[in-house]
């Protein structure tokens, strides 16, 4: 059997005939990557766990952990599937923790949410405190967005929660509700010593080089959230460093001639910085809208009508751009 990556297709299987107890197994080995640690998250005896993982081999005719210099790694099938088991085991525990109400403060419901690095340094805190202040036992599990969001946007959000992040064309598509949670705007940040004025003008942003957040080698195409700007530029910007992180983008100004286009939001953190400075940026660039999304089918769920209140209050601890 070769080792690239294949999509897992098998004939249909009735729930009936399957055990859900090597679902549980098989994420821990997925997470563990080693049958031991997975024996003991799951609570079970090694004999045990070494006969779930021979019937897990035998199922997916494949090994899923390979031995390699002292450890296991995953099989290109196994990492494969632990994209797929963590949100299906999530899943099924909301479904099981179904009650027929909802009661936040004695709830122990983990919401899956998924959002950009700059949503969580924006808002990640303040959503954080409300949820708890709400319900104090409620759990949650938050994915970030590293690069790009999902390819299967209608997919993910039927198996998650709520993704927060601006709008995108796949997203506005039958299925998928939404709603508004805050607004940002642009701002420029220069070193303390950059020669620049305190009012920047277009040429400075052709001229300097710019360090960029998520930024892909063919340049910013015109969906991306500084296309606006971009095209009222003469000249694209000269690129001098690319980091995938928002967060990180002002570890590389101070000190150089570079600039940064950032969220506002993101600058705050920077108030002690005395060798930065941040600059109004110029082109009216329009602002960014921060939007949580959901699949209609959980519309009228209680417990996530509840999420989407708390989401909203806690924005108003936020807004202070």
């Amino acid at each position: 059997m070769g080792s690239a990556v294949r999509k897992v297709t098998r004939r249909s299987l009735s729930l009936a005939s399957l055990d859900l107890n090597l679902l549980v197994f098989l994420r821990e080995l997925l997470r563990e990557r080693n049958v031991t640690r997975a024996a003991e998250r799951v609570g079970v005896s090694q004999p045990t766990a070494s006969a779930a993982l021979s019937r897990l081999r035998r199922h997916f005719d494949d090994q899923l952990l390979i031995r390699s210099r002292g450890s296991y790694v995953l099989s290109p099938l196994a990492a494969q599937l632990a994209g797929q088991v963590e949100p299906l085991c999530a899943s099924l525990e909301r479904l099981f923790a179904t009650t027929p109400g909802f009661d936040p403060e004695s709830s122990e419901r983990e919401f899956t949410l998924l959002m950009p690095d700059y949503v969580l340094a924006a808002y990640g805190e303040q959503l954080s405190a409300a949820m708890y202040a709400a319900g104090p036992n409620i759990r949650m599990h938050v994915r970030v967005v590293r690069e790009r969001l999902p390819a299967d946007i209608p997919e993910t959000l039927r198996l998650i929660d709520a993704m927060i992040c601006a709008a995108k064309p796949e997203l506005h598509a039958p299925g998928i509700n939404s709603l508004e949670l805050f607004r940002d705007r642009w701002v420029c940040v220069v070193s303390a010593d950059n020669p620049v004025g305190d009012r920047l003008e277009l040429s400075d942003l052709e001229r300097l080089p710019w360090v960029v957040p998520h930024h892909p080698d063919g340049g910013y195409p015109a969906t991306s959230p500084l296309g606006p700007l971009m095209a009222r530029l003469s000249a694209r910007p000269r690129v001098a460093v690319r980091v995938d992180s928002y967060q990180a983008t002002p570890y590389f100004i101070a000190g150089t001639d570079r600039i940064a286009v950032m969220q506002r939001r993101l600058t705050r953190y920077l108030a002690g910085r005395s060798d930065l400075r941040i600059l109004e940026c110029p082109g009216d660039p329009p602002p960014i809208v921060e939007i949580m999304w959901w699949d209609e089918r959980k519309e009228h769920d209680e417990a996530h009508r509840w999420l989407r209140q708390v989401a909203r209050q806690a924005v108003r601890q936020s807004d202070r751009p």
